[in-house]
């Protein structure tokens, strides 16, 4: 399996444990769940059960009796049964024959909102199953489900019955370039690490995307492949991938078309006043459910309080959706070739990849050697009073060292030349940004940029250069 590490760790750790266990994944759709579960617990898997999108609650119980009977000897299978309270106390008396197994047992419960109709009862009979019996086993349960913010809101925050129930939770992430490197080379391993970055800023790491990658190909044949092709896998997965996750979808892609034209980000009261949306829970839930499938990441800008927080989308394939594919006629070929000559193509990728550097900031910091310093990534945003001039920083890391860095983003296919104007604007903001800020720290200039700088070492205006390579070191999010 290709790295989940830190996760098929932490599920070990429960197997080992004499206690039972729930245990929740969440995580958006095609981030490869089902496939974490099933490759590292396959051989002690006693039972799994996927519920069926769109079936009745008759149909759901048939197929969860006879999912049971194939777990049994021939003929011992359990006639369907009549409703989720009979077909639990067909698992337990399944699970209770299984006495002999000394390891924990192991029950997968794949889609569980689909199980979870209206009107069903499986909510109500899963929780009396778990807390009147399995919860004294030793058993290990685990959940999960495409519709993120049923997970969040019926199981994880459950005030119910299933309250503080759920006693471990993985919150399953996208790949990192080092992870989506591994599973590219698998199949195209002659991809440099230049090609993976510009496959990455369009598509992200999520597992499902990169499976479909083809041999000989370069990042930008794969793209218009995936992307622009008639029959593309992903050319309509941005209809489909906000509906599969949330109830009442529309407002979330709200959100997100909102926070698609606001390349830094928006706060609060922007996203109000974009949105049809109001100042309510109503919003703060769409947020977190936004957050918590890793479609948005919340940036706390240096200085300002928490009403300043600017959300900002770092989904990489919406925005490329939003921004290349939408509206745009299926081709025969090299549709992506002709618009990735275009300008506004240089202003999007360089966008992409300032939110690339923003997910791999932990990588920036082990460059630095920073990464056991207790930091935070910021941006800043302020006027100059005398000019009016604006400085704006989309990345900062703000050390307990009394040290502050200044990332400066830069995508090029070759070694980055620091021009005399160039020089002149580092300069210029480092001493702007320690003029407005008051801050006492130091403050070095960090340049991140795939090639590093043709004369590195020999301007005095930036203090490190960040590498590509080196953003390909952080082999987890975690």
């Amino acid at each position: 399996m290709i790295g989940r590490s830190v996760e098929r760790d932490y599920i070990d750790t429960l197997m080992a444990s004499k206690k039972s266990h729930m245990l929740a994944i969440v995580g958006r759709r095609r981030v490869g769940k089902t496939y974490l579960v099933r490759q590292h617990l396959e051989a002690k898997m006693d039972f799994e059960f996927v519920g069926t999108q769109h079936a009745t609650k008759r149909q759901q119980l048939a197929k969860f009796s006879e999912k049971l009977g194939s777990y049994m000897a021939p003929g011992m299978g359990p006639a369907p049964a009549s409703g989720w309270d009979q077909a639990f106390a067909q698992l337990r008396g399944y699970l209770s024959g299984l006495r002999k197994v000394k390891r924990k047992r192991v029950v997968f419960l794949d889609e569980l909102p689909w199980m979870a109709s209206h009107r069903s009862g499986f909510l109500q009979e899963f929780t009396y199953w778990w807390n009147d019996w399995a919860s004294r086993q030793n058993i290990l349960v685990i959940i999960c489900g495409s519709a993120a913010s049923w997970m969040l809101t019926k199981v994880v925050d459950n005030k119910g019955g299933l309250h503080n129930r759920v006693t471990a939770r993985i919150d399953l992430k996208p790949f990192t370039l080092a992870e989506t490197r591994e599973m590219v080379h698998q199949v195209n391993p002659a991809l440099t690490n230049y090609e993976i970055i510009k496959l990455y800023m369009a598509v992200g790491g999520v597992p499902h995307y990169l499976q479909h990658l083809q041999r000989g190909e370069s990042a930008t044949q794969c793209i218009d492949r995936l992307c622009f092709q008639k029959d593309g896998p992903l050319r309509r997965e941005f209809d489909n991938l906000y509906a599969a996750l949330f109830d009442d979808h529309e407002r979330h892609v709200e959100v997100i078309r909102a926070l698609a034209t606001k390349w830094k980000g928006l706060t609060r009261q922007e996203i109000i006043d974009s949105t049809t949306h109001s100042n309510g829970g109503g919003l703060s839930k769409i947020l977190t459910e936004l957050e918590a499938s890793t479609f948005i990441t919340t940036i706390h800008p240096f200085q300002k309080k928490k009403r300043d927080t600017l959300y900002r989308l770092t989904d990489e394939y919406s925005l490329f959706y939003l921004r290349f594919i939408e509206g745009q006629r299926p081709g025969h070929q090299d549709v992506w070739l002709q618009q990735s000559t275009d300008n506004s193509y240089k202003v999007w990728r360089g966008y992409a990849f300032e939110n690339l550097c923003i997910k791999h900031a932990q990588a920036i910091k082990m460059a630095l050697s920073i990464a056991g310093i207790q930091s935070q990534v910021s941006s800043y945003l302020a006027r100059q009073p005398e000019t009016g001039a604006v400085i704006q920083i989309d990345m900062l890391i703000d050390r307990a060292d009394r040290s502050i860095n200044l990332c400066e983003m830069k995508f090029y296919n070759a070694d980055l030349i620091v021009t005399t104007d160039m020089a002149k604007q580092l300069r210029s903001r480092r001493a702007r940004f320690i003029e407005l800020s008051k801050t006492r720290k130091t403050v070095f200039n960090t340049i991140v940029t795939p090639y590093g700088m043709a004369n590195n070492g020999g301007t005095p205006e930036v203090d490190h250069c960040i590498t590509m390579d080196q953003l390909f070191l952080l082999s987890t999010f975690r």
